[in-house]
Parts: structure tokens; C-alpha cells; sequence
């Protein structure tokens, strides 16, 4: 194994970050001006800025308007490193991370590896559903969509026709009712006028949710809206059921109902996505790293998680907080401050999360904000929605390049993007960094 991954020795600390996403980008901001070398490791060459990859999916956004290079996100930090490959284990002895480019030492190692799609143990729906965690599951799924449509076209059989024009959305999280609500949007304003020989009266969209009522994490009054916008809509919405299995044709519930369609897209869920080599005890239910109050992984000095992968268990937070980029990136910000402390000898501050709301969106001026001062539905929701998730987006050119498409799609009632690139089908499987 190559030492190093040729990623020089300075006479500093060595902070090894692993994953890119928002909680690893936020650290590697944080220790922007402090006397170490941060080395960020990610599969990718880029931080995906996951909310809007149901837009991409969805040809409301190109994939290149929602990702954006490490290395030109940190051109002018001095202290930054990056590297691009797979982290293949820890060797929390040596202090050492195996990778596919090489072996690389470490003072401080942070995981912030994220999560992955949790298909809950079914194999036969995690090789015939399509998820939607990362760009190439965005692309893949808006292959298959449009794909189906082409195909649909050279259909007689009726069955057929309607498997390949009906979707099954499965998870009424945010990530569910935004794909079932932009999939409502093309029927209605769309699809029509470039599949003019099909009849759109056959295109059914249901979403299933296992619990009694859509956006669990927000309050009555957003699920509530955000069903009935839905069936405004037309999405044909499923509460209280789950699942069974999922062959590529035919869905089978646990209520007996039985819905045919070639796209099965899962949004049900997701589970921590920890390193080998981090100790079995460490690792609780949904495969999360059991931290402190300061994101120290239990059993480890040198040893942080920030993110999704972290579980910090407290009696307020019984099942950690929520999977969500806001506590991700507070958790990054603050472990930035906190290392800084362990370098100089100050005590750690311990993690507070301020849970400044959510918010989901389900269309056209439709969507519902639960925000700590008040609530809102419909069209106000719907501007603090874009408003939000613009000023979040990284780059100054990708923020440009999103609004520039949502004033247009706003005005023209069209998605200009809709375009087939590679396979129809590429269903992506999911692997820790």
C-alpha cells in the first residue's frame, strides 16, 4: 500500500476529514485559519447539494447546477488537501486510513461519511427500486422517466402502457412528497405537449407512507396541507401501509393492494454509513456512530463523527438528531472550534443544536414551513422554500444558474432539461466513501 496517498507531512496536526457533504465541508471551512493540515477524503470530486436532487431528477436542474468542486470551493484555503478515492478501512492503532489511492496518517480523524438508502433488509426491492441519494441515482431515475415515455410510445398492450406511465413513490418524508409533487407537475403542464399521443388521464403517481401521516418531523398543520396539495394534485396518497416487495412490475402492500409500474422510486429512508475498523460497540441501531456531546465516537480520544453517521444520544434527542443538513453542518462548525480548543489545551464545548425549522416543498406555489416563529402554507411557504435553499446552495454560479431556471419554469410552465443521457437505466448501488 502507498504511504500517504502523497500528501506531504507539514509539522502539523493532520485533521483527515472522510465525506464531503455538509457536515465535512462545514469542518473543513471551520479550520480554515488554524495551524493544521486538513485533508478532506470523498469518493466524489465534488459536495452534491442533496434537497434539490429531486429537481434533477425531475428535469428542473441540470446536474451540474447542484454539485461543485472541492478544490475550487477551497482554492484559497492554504492549509486544504483533497483527495479523491475510497476509504477502505481504519486502522485506529496505527492511526492510519486505508484507501484505494493509498494509506493516510492521521492526529484527528473525523468520519462524516453520511448515510445511505435503507431498503430495510428487502434485496428484492433495493435491486428493482430506484433511489434517490446521489446524483447518478438523480440521473438514473430521470433516464427511466423519460425513458418510460418513449417506450410507451411504441406500447398497444394496455397493461404494459400503464406500468410504464404510473409511478410508485415510496417514503412521505420531505424527499417523497417533493418527487410526487414535481412528477404531478409534469403530467399537468408537460408531458402533454411532448407525448401528445399519450392520454395523461392513465398516469397515476401514488405515495406510500408506512406512518398515519406524511412529513413526520413537522407539525399537524404542514402534513395536513402538504396531503391536500398533493391531492390537488392528483397524487393518490397511501397512509398506514407498507411495502412487501417489488419484482420491476408489480408492487405488492401490506393491505393486499396491489399497483403495477416499471419506476418504484425509494424515499423511505436511510442508515448510517460508518468506516470498517471503528469498534462493533461504537456502532448503534441505523448504523450510527455513537458519539459525546463534543461528537467524540465512544471508546475513542482522537476520534470524531459529525452528520448523519453520528448518533449523540441525549434526553432530548433519545434516537440522535435528525438526518438533516442543518445539524450536520452546526456539528461541523462547531467540532472546527472545538479541535482548535484540544490543540490549545481549552475545554471542548459540548453540541447544542438550534433548530432553526423545515420546510418542504410540493409545487407550484405549494409548500409548508414550520419555522420557530410561525408556520406557513401555500405561496409564502413556497417563496421562503426557494429563498432558503438558493442562499444554500454552493457556488455563486450554481445559485445563478437554479434561479435563472426557476424564473424560467415559473413563467414558461416548462422544464427545458429533458434530456436522455447514457442508459435509460443505471441503477446506482450504495458504498461507504
Amino acid at each position: 500500500m502507498k504511504n500517504n496517498a502523497r500528501i506531504a507531512q507539514v509539522g502539523k496536526p493532520r485533521i483527515v476529514i472522510i465525506g464531503g457533504g455538509f457536515a465535512g465541508i462545514q469542518l473543513a471551512k471551520a479550520l480554515r485559519k488554524a495551524d493544521v493540515q486538513v485533508v478532506l477524503i470523498d469518493k466524489n470530486n465534488h459536495h452534491t447539494f442533496q434537497p434539490l436532487l429531486y429537481q434533477v431528477a425531475t428535469a428542473g436542474l441540470e446536474a451540474d447546477s447542484i454539485i461543485h468542486p472541492f478544490r475550487k470551493g477551497f482554492e484559497s484555503q492554504k492549509n486544504f488537501y483533497f483527495r479523491m478515492g475510497n476509504v477502505e478501512c481504519i486502522d485506529t492503532e496505527k492511526k492510519v486510513v486505508e484507501t484505494s489511492i493509498g494509506s493516510v496518517s492521521y492526529d484527528y480523524l473525523v468520519i462524516a461519511t453520511g448515510a445511505v438508502t435503507n431498503y430495510y433488509g428487502n434485496e428484492q426491492i433495493k435491486k428493482n427500486a430506484v433511489p434517490i441519494k446521489c446524483i447518478e441515482d438523480a440521473l438514473a431515475l430521470r433516464n427511466t422517466i423519460l425513458g418510460n415515455f418513449e417506450q410507451a410510445l411504441l406500447t398497444e398492450e394496455e397493461d404494459e402502457l400503464n406500468s410504464l406511465m404510473d409511478y410508485v413513490v415510496v417514503g412521505g418524508g420531505p424527499t417523497g412528497v417533493e418527487v410526487a409533487g414535481a412528477l404531478a407537475e409534469l403530467k399537468k403542464h408537460v408531458f402533454p405537449k411532448d407525448y401528445r399521443e399519450l392520454d395523461f388521464v392513465k398516469m397515476d403517481i401514488h405515495l406510500i407512507e408506512g406512518t398515519p401521516r406524511l412529513l413526520n418531523g413537522m407539525s399537524e398543520e404542514a402534513s395536513q396541507k402538504a396531503l391536500e396539495f398533493l391531492k390537488e394534485l392528483g397524487v393518490q396518497v397511501w397512509t398506514n401501509c407498507f411495502v412487501k416487495s417489488y419484482d420491476g412490475y408489480t408492487v405488492e402492500l401490506d393491505n393486499g393492494k396491489k399497483l403495477i409500474t416499471r419506476s418504484l422510486i425509494w424515499a423511505a429512508g436511510v442508515i448510517g454509513s460508518p468506516i470498517e475498523g471503528i469498534r462493533p460497540e461504537s456502532i448503534i441501531k441505523g448504523r450510527r456512530l455513537k458519539v459525546d456531546s463534543c461528537n467524540r465516537v465512544e471508546g475513542y480520544e482522537n476520534i470524531f463523527a459529525i452528520g448523519d453517521v453520528a448518533a449523540m444520544i441525549t434526553e432530548n434527542t433519545p434516537r440522535g438528531h435528525p438526518m438533516m443538513a442543518p445539524p450536520a453542518m452546526q456539528q461541523g462548525t462547531l467540532l472546527g472550534e472545538n479541535i482548535q480548543n484540544l490543540l490549545t489545551g481549552k475545554p471542548l464545548k459540548p453540541f447544542i443544536y438550534k433548530d432553526k425549522g423545515s420546510m418542504a416543498t410540493i409545487g407550484r406555489n405549494k409548500a409548508v414551513v414550520d419555522l420557530k416563529a410561525f408556520k406557513t402554507q401555500g405561496f409564502f411557504a413556497w417563496f421562503i422554500w426557494m429563498f432558503v435553499h438558493l442562499i444554500s446552495i454552493v457556488g455563486y454560479r450554481n445559485r445563478l444558474v437554479v434561479f435563472t431556471n426557476w424564473l424560467w419554469s415559473y413563467f414558461s410552465y416548462d422544464k427545458g432539461l429533458r434530456l436522455i443521457v447514457g442508459k435509460k437505466e443505471n441503477k446506482v448501488t450504495d458504498s461507504v466513501l
